[in-house]
């Protein structure tokens, strides 16, 4: 997906869905090409890359966070794991040489699923600011 077309699909979020496409790849009721799976979350390659390695991580579980606007104390333990999982899935993926996390927010951010999840994008020299081609 071109960033043009992201945008406009993140212009379109329903904070209010509860059964989004993270949900149905969950279920597998929705294909994906799992990179990394353990009790607590499952990591998959966007069908849309942005990089040459780009990867999509989500909690198994939701607890009601939808975006991180909306974390609360309680959401401290998954959002750390989150992390974590890119830290370990980046070593998987050999992306010694550095990678980016991004997490969108809302739909000024670009948040095109509601549905709290990170993107690990690497393989590529990125520019900086982001948003810049690499």
């Amino acid at each position: 997906m071109n960033q043009e077309s992201e945008v406009s699909v993140s212009k379109s979020l329903n904070i209010e869905e509860n059964d989004t496409i993270f949900h149905k790849i969950l279920r597998k009721q929705i294909p994906s090409t799992s990179v990394y799976e353990d009790h607590k979350v499952y990591a998959f390659k966007d069908i849309n890359p942005q990089a040459p390695v780009h990867i999509i991580i989500i909690p198994k579980e939701m607890q009601g966070l939808n975006m991180l606007s909306n974390a609360n104390e309680s959401n401290v333990e998954i959002l750390g794991y989150l992390l974590y999982s890119a830290s370990l899935i980046a070593k998987q993926l050999n992306l010694g040489n550095g990678y980016r996390i991004v997490i969108n927010n809302g739909k000024e951010g670009c948040q095109s699923v509601n549905y709290i999840h990170i993107h690990l994008l690497g393989g590529a020299q990125f520019g900086w600011p982001p948003g810049t081609n690499f």
